[in-house]
């Protein structure tokens, strides 16, 4: 898909922020242009239907299945299920797509014999779902109670959703340095995602934290577009696979600050309507101590991510690093009948193809704990 021209980078930080929504969108084509029409209908609809004028206000769904989230795992637990007549419900959630959709190209997905765009590769799962027999609602779930059966949700359009079984596929969101700066800075300069607000820095230099996958795609990316990109990471050595590692350091405009973290992000703090603006970054050296001030223009956080699992707190077993726990080679948390699949609870792989294999796992564990239910059920009665 041919990038497009996104606009100006002009304007205060309101207008920043809400160009930063749609920046993915224009760049990456018609396929991103749907799933923003899709939230806008989304959010229109959840306001309708928590007012009272929509037709599905405080009403109830029940389905043998549902599959919190849309990613991956979300849509090849939903393909599964369908396929053995489990009518599963998805709850979308905000981003429809998960990660995938702000990503550019994807190489390393089996079955593609050329880059294919992460939206797109998207949309082809939503409609396979969709084909087999999977419903794909537009809600964002708020509460889940673990501890009734069936399992309860609460939308936040005020549905009520009910299930027998229910597959967690909540994925991870982008993790922050934590500097109070970061915050001041965050929409005018300061970004966790470079396929989005990439194109806002042609020409100009820029800063990208992390060593992992992710950052190396995110500092590739930019080389591109932007007159110079110097990665910042606080080891010696890049966490990256080793052929994207060579791809980075063979371009010209790229270079590394090993064994140094961000102390600082610079900047301006200008009054409407410019906003706060990044100017540089001051670094420090994790070994010797020194400091140093960078000047840039944009910082690029992508020092890796955390499970989304704030639903499932003091209800779910988690393991130390918050993600949620299964049980050894299984999807099945310590709840029967609660199964997790993708970067909920895989905190060393995160791959789109794992995740989806995770799916299809929990999938089928969920058809045969179903299946254990019922003779359970005849005896009670």
């Amino acid at each position: 898909m041919a990038g497009q021209d996104c606009g100006s980078d002009s304007g205060g930080p309101e207008t920043r922020r809400f160009k930063s929504i749609l920046r993915c969108t224009q760049k990456c084509g018609t396929v991103l242009g749907a799933r923003e029409n899709q939230h806008e209908e989304r959010r229109s609809g959840l306001k309708a239907q928590r007012s009272g004028t929509g037709e599905n206000f405080m009403s109830q769904r029940h389905a043998p299945v549902i599959v919190i989230g849309s990613g991956p795992a979300g849509y090849t637990a939903a393909i599964y299920a369908a396929r053995a007549m489990l009518k599963p419900i998805v709850i979308a959630g905000l981003q429809q797509g998960g990660q995938l959709m702000i990503t550019t190209d994807v190489e390393n997905y089996p079955g593609y014999a050329d880059p294919v765009q992460g939206p797109w590769m998207m949309d082809q799962m939503a409609t396979q779902a969709q084909n087999v027999g999977a419903e794909i609602v537009h809600d964002i779930i708020t509460e889940v109670e673990t501890t009734v059966r069936p399992f309860r949700l609460k939308g936040d359009s005020g549905t009520i959703y009910t299930c027998d079984a229910l597959i967690i596929a909540t994925g991870a969101q982008a993790k922050w340095l934590g500097l109070d700066s970061e915050q001041t800075f965050m929409g005018g300069g300061v970004s966790a995602c470079a396929t989005c607000d990439g194109f806002f820095y042609r020409g100009k230099d820029v800063v990208v934290v992390g060593g992992g996958n992710t950052a190396v795609e995110e500092a590739l990316y930019l080389s591109h577009i932007a007159k110079s990109v110097t990665v910042v990471h606080r080891r010696d050595g890049f966490r990256a696979e080793k052929i994207m590692q060579d791809r980075l350091l063979s371009r010209q405009n790229v270079s590394v600050v090993w064994n140094s973290v961000i102390d600082e992000i610079l900047g301006t703090e200008a009054k409407p309507p410019m906003g706060a603006t990044v100017t540089g970054v001051r670094l420090k050296n994790v070994v010797t101590g020194e400091t140093q001030e960078l000047d840039t223009h944009g910082v690029f956080v992508a020092i890796g991510h955390a499970p989304a699992v704030s639903l499932f707190e003091g209800k779910l077993k988690q393991k130390p690093n918050g993600y949620l726990w299964t049980a050894p080679d299984s999807t099945a948390t310590d709840v029967p009948g609660i199964f997790a699949a993708g970067d909920v609870t895989d905190d060393i792989y995160r791959q789109a193809v794992t995740a989806a294999g995770m799916g299809c796992m929990a999938a089928l564990e969920a058809e045969r704990w179903l299946a254990a239910q019922e003779p359970l059920h005849e005896a009670a009665e």
